[in-house]
């Protein structure tokens, strides 16, 4: 089996396949040649390129891949083409099987605007929305004045958060549009988006489905996602806490209703919002695994990608809807820093120590000494922990938060640390919701120590791995330190980095200066030298790890030294233009 994804599921389902009997391809982008994925695997492919859009959006290159390594099936994880109808027909039409629902069902629920109204038609509970994709800012506008704000803006294809901004006020819905078309087009390679009421303080509740092709479904176990940041979730949990009977069977009836509609097979997750007011209302269906399925697994005992693996090849699903023991969180450990907004931490893991013990699961898709790039996700792996109810899974959960160390890298394990202790999180009433990070974490967060960066790490004497490409597939060799010494040769292609700008020592480099917080790659220009800008107006955006990040003026005054241009490759601390005030420009003449 091809796996046509990267990093912790990729490492996820190569342990289903060994499972299972099956032996897996894997695929890598250029600075992934020795990732812990490839590593794993049985074999493995190069796909000739750094972006996504180069790697593993890249339909043509995973098909010729599968074919080339002899695989009977591609498994597409989640993410990047999981939820590309046009990658699953090239899959089946290359006479390989397709790990997941049919090209139609995925286009029909992909299609958010579609969805919605196959959801209607099976009595599912909705919020107001556009039938069908916006074209431009004024069909929002007209919602707007219709339903009134906030309204959402979100990717009609894809998920993850990507492609979703909450708009509150007019002035803000021109530079949220165009936002939410850029990161949609990164990240799943189309840009359309859709329109529809914000429900303030609802939660994130959604069901993990089975469906085979026979028309059986199952809904596995109910799951809380409302710990998001930036529209995208970060601690998840199974089954959804103080929910009524009533709701849990609403969710699961509906759930049902719309799959069968759609004759879906394979995995799947439907989502819902709750209201603050018991209002419940369907978001979408997410057509493949998702990343939060290790805590059904947990409570469950069922293999979830097993079962994926097992329909895909005619298994019929012979259970009904199991009843769950114990409860299960998962915290998604990203390469972020909670206390500077969740930039994205890019670079050398010198240091990680997860936890284990009882009832303590870890996904992992790197190790120490791997390098977590900036052109992908942020995310390193997933601690999940399981008891026998909610109150003991908190209680480990903070005894393994509390024993896990990464060094080299932000990361967010002080924000869990911060959620397991949390009164709004722990107790009754359940006081979370989708954007609670953002207002009531926002003072503590604020308040944590910035990331500092640490030294790099000895090396290591004696022999040492050399990975080399023959034919575009990836071979390792062990040689002694010394091999090759004599000539100056290295092996190992040096990273591609821009030496053409200064850079600053640390990232508050002078008051003037507009400095790029993370490694990043520059989106959109705003101003041109000699521009003169307001104190906090956007001068530069750019983008890491599928987050974009506007870049402000520090004070008022003109664009000076602006050599960035739309698509370069920056640097964390790099100075990308200096903001000279009226006063500094009189005093240098």
């Amino acid at each position: 089996m091809l796996i046509a994804n990267r990093g912790e599921i990729a490492v996820r389902i190569i342990r289903a396949c060994r499972d299972s009997g099956i032996s897996c391809t894997a695929v890598f982008a250029d600075q992934e040649l020795d990732a812990l994925h490839v590593r794993l695997a049985d074999d493995a492919f190069a796909l000739h390129g750094t972006r996504p859009s180069e790697t593993y959006l890249a339909v043509d290159k995973l098909v010729d891949v599968a074919c080339r390594a002899g695989a009977d099936a591609v498994h597409p994880g989640y993410g990047f083409l999981a939820e590309n109808a046009d990658f699953a027909e090239a899959v089946i039409e290359a006479g390989l099987t397709w790990i997941g629902p049919s090209p139609r069902a995925i286009r029909d629920l992909g299609d958010k605007t579609l969805a919605r109204r196959i959801a209607a038609s099976v009595g599912a509970p909705l919020a107001p929305g556009l039938s069908s994709p916006v074209s431009d800012v004024s069909e929002i506008r007209a919602f707007a004045s219709e339903y009134g704000y906030p309204v959402l803006i979100k990717a009609a294809f894809g998920g993850g958060g990507r492609g979703m901004h909450v708009v509150r006020e007019p002035a803000q819905l021109e530079a949220a549009f165009d936002s939410s078309v850029r990161e949609a087009t990164a990240a799943f390679g189309r840009g359309e988006c859709f329109v529809e009421r914000y429900l303030e303080q609802a939660r994130h509740v959604e069901t993990q489905c089975l469906a085979d092709s026979r028309g059986n479904v199952v809904v596995l176990s109910s799951r809380d996602c409302s710990l998001q940041r930036r529209n995208q979730k970060l601690v998840e949990e199974a089954p959804a806490p103080f929910l009524t009977e009533e709701q849990t069977a609403r969710v699961y009836d509906a759930s049902k209703a719309i799959l069968r509609e759609v004759q879906y097979e394979n995995a799947g997750t439907c989502e819902f919002l709750l209201a603050s007011d018991g209002t419940i209302s369907f978001n979408e269906v997410n057509t493949r695994l998702q990343v939060e399925h290790p805590v059904t697994e947990l409570i469950t005992g069922i293999d979830v990608v097993s079962e994926q693996l097992r329909i895909a090849d005619g298994g019929l699903i012979d259970y009904e809807d199991p009843v769950g023991r114990g409860h299960a969180i998962e915290f998604r450990i990203n390469g972020e820093d909670p206390a500077a907004d969740f930039l994205p931490s890019p670079g050398l893991i010198t240091l990680l120590r997860v936890p284990s013990g009882p009832g303590v699961r870890w996904d992992g898709g790197y190790e120490m000494g791997d390098v977590l790039p900036a052109e992908f996700d942020s995310l390193l792996g997933k601690l999940v922990v399981v008891g026998r109810d909610r109150s003991d899974a908190l209680r480990r959960a903070r005894r393994s938060l509390a024993e896990f160390r990464v060094e080299g890298i932000a990361t967010v394990i002080a924000l869990d640390e911060m959620v397991a202790a949390h009164p709004d999180f722990t107790d009754e009433p359940f006081r979370v919701h989708t954007r609670w990070i953002e207002t009531t974490l926002a003072e503590p967060l604020a308040e944590l120590p910035p990331f500092s960066e640490h030294a790099e790490p000895p090396v290591v004497e004696g022999r040492r791995r050399v990975i080399i490409e023959i034919d575009g597939r990836r071979v390792e060799l062990r040689v002694p330190e010394s091999f090759g010494a004599s000539s100056g040769a290295s092996l190992t292609p040096p990273p591609r980095r821009r030496a053409d700008r200064p850079t600053s020592g640390p990232i508050t480099s002078g008051d003037d200066a507009v400095v790029s917080p993370m490694q990043a790659r520059v989106t959109k220009i705003f101003v041109s030298d000699g521009n003169h800008v307001e104190a906090g107006d956007t001068v530069v955006e750019v983008e890491a790890m599928k987050m974009e990040q506007a870049l402000r003026a520090p004070a008022a005054g003109s664009v000076e030294g602006l050599a960035a241009e739309v698509g370069d490759e920056v640097r964390r601390g790099e100075i990308l233009c200096r903001i000279v005030t009226a006063h500094e420009g009189a005093a240098n003449q």
